[in-house]
């Protein structure tokens, strides 16, 4: 977390509210929270816990780079967060597993 800017606009969220295949959306939702912005300015690198979960499935023009920090949402509100727990893992791990990065431009 350190090499992340200070300024406004360093950090940016990607909506986790369904796996693939699901046809409704969690009741509680998760943010997934990248960085974008690094204190000199040089990309961040290759998140290596992901790329272990995506295994075969990686594709490093499409990596997640740099530390991520996942929220858990009490409602589709975004109202308030809530504890996640073990049993949020593998949905997390799952989504990340099967969904590249969003664009970092």
């Amino acid at each position: 977390m350190d090499y992340i800017a200070d300024q406004l606009g360093s950090w940016r969220y990607h909506l986790v509210e369904a796996l693939d295949g699901m046809l409704k959306k969690f009741p509680t939702p998760y943010i997934v929270f990248y960085p974008v912005v690094s204190r000199d300015g040089m990309p961040f690198p290759v998140n290596k816990c992901i790329r272990e979960i995506q295994g075969q499935m990686f594709d490093e023009a499409r990596a997640w780079r740099g530390n991520l920090v996942v929220a858990k949402y009490r409602d589709a509100d975004y109202s308030a967060m809530i504890d996640a727990s073990m049993a949020d893992f593998p949905i997390i791990k799952n989504y990340l597993s099967t969904h590249p990065a969003p664009s970092y431009g």
